[in-house]
């Protein structure tokens, strides 16, 4: 049995995120075979979403021999709960926000295979320490900037958990406390409201409307402006636009400041749709954080890209917590 199991040479991984959920199969060297993906929010209930991912799968799964050739899935979830597998009240997730999914064993009962997940940026962290630019490192925080604003913690070698599964989520520590943005959370002033690719569009839609200033972003109706719009505006040197940069970038650089008194971390590793503008957002990133960190931190952390549309990282590093909770090895 034990000969059979390790005989079985793919796994499967998503990646879900806020807009988009990305299927991969990975070989044994963490190489992504094959993917497909669809829409996160295209879908009104867990159960809708988990169809549909199955649907996915099916022609990708075909491509490398069958569900027989499978010998996991590892998923990496906004909110997802490394004990429990679980999703719980993920604020961007619009079929998981207000209560408990177990995604893994909804995952698991339809494709008939283990199932593990954990929280998605643990998942790019993982990933970076064992394949990436983190290679090497026993302590960094991943920094995810998407939908959201995601992050995983590593001290010593080991990602932090907590006592609940839940440890590390700095998208939803207060960074304004006086009239801040309201939160998906249900709180206000959170880190994710300022720097996420949402943000970024509040931001803009913000300084629209209270100034005069001439742009590019004023062509365009402000409710559907997207950070990609602004990093398209910046490029070609808009100074709004520029300005909307510099803002989020102080705000990111305050917060790691911030964070890293907490684990004194040797690097920052950044991942995500706002990564691509660059240093439009890194300078004033790096100045904010070297004008309010800690004297006996200074000069200590890199501040470091993961530029790829999916992290070098296989998909199949999540196949730690499948193999956690399952006795895989992979």
């Amino acid at each position: 049995m034990v000969a059979q199991e390790q005989q079985k040479p793919f796994v499967i991984g998503l990646d879900l995120g806020g807009t988009n959920s990305v299927f991969g199969i990975v070989d044994q060297r963490g190489n992504i075979l094959t993917t497909n993906s669809i829409k996160t929010q295209a879908y009104k209930t867990a159960e809708d979403f988990v169809s549909a991912g199955v649907e996915a799968l099916k022609p990708i799964i075909a491509k490398v021999g069958g569900i027989e050739q499978i010998k996991a899935m590892g998923i990496g979830a906004p909110n997802g709960n490394y004990y429990r597998g679980t999703i719980e009240f993920a604020p961007n997730v619009p079929w998981g926000h207000d209560g408990v999914i177990p995604l893994a064993d909804m995952f698991s009962e339809k494709l008939g295979i283990p199932v593990g997940l954990t929280n998605d940026a643990n998942a790019a962290a993982i990933g970076e320490m064992q394949y990436g630019v983190a290679r090497g490192m026993k302590n960094f925080i991943m920094i995810t900037l998407g939908t959201g604003v995601g992050s995983g913690i590593v001290v010593d070698g080991h990602m932090v958990y907590g006592s609940d599964g839940f440890a590390g989520e700095l998208g939803h520590t207060i960074i304004r406390r006086e009239n801040g943005r309201p939160c998906g959370c249900g709180r206000k002033g959170c880190l994710e409201t300022y720097c996420s690719a949402t943000g970024v569009a509040r931001t803009a839609r913000e300084f629209l409307a209270t100034s005069d200033e001439p742009s590019l972003l004023r062509e365009m109706n402000p409710e559907e402006i997207t950070s990609l719009d602004v990093s398209i505006a910046a490029s070609k040197g808009d100074a709004l636009a520029n300005r909307i940069y510099e803002f989020t970038g102080q705000i990111l650089g305050e917060a790691c400041s911030d964070f890293m008194a907490f684990s004194s971390p040797e690097a920052f590793v950044f991942f995500g749709g706002l990564t691509k503008a660059g240093d439009l957002l890194m300078k004033p990133l790096k100045k904010a954080y070297d004008e309010n960190v800690l004297k006996i931190y200074k000069d200590k952390a890199q501040f470091l890209l993961v530029l790829l549309t999916m992290p070098v990282l296989p998909f199949s590093v999540l196949l730690q917590s499948a193999g956690n909770s399952n006795s895989l090895q992979f």
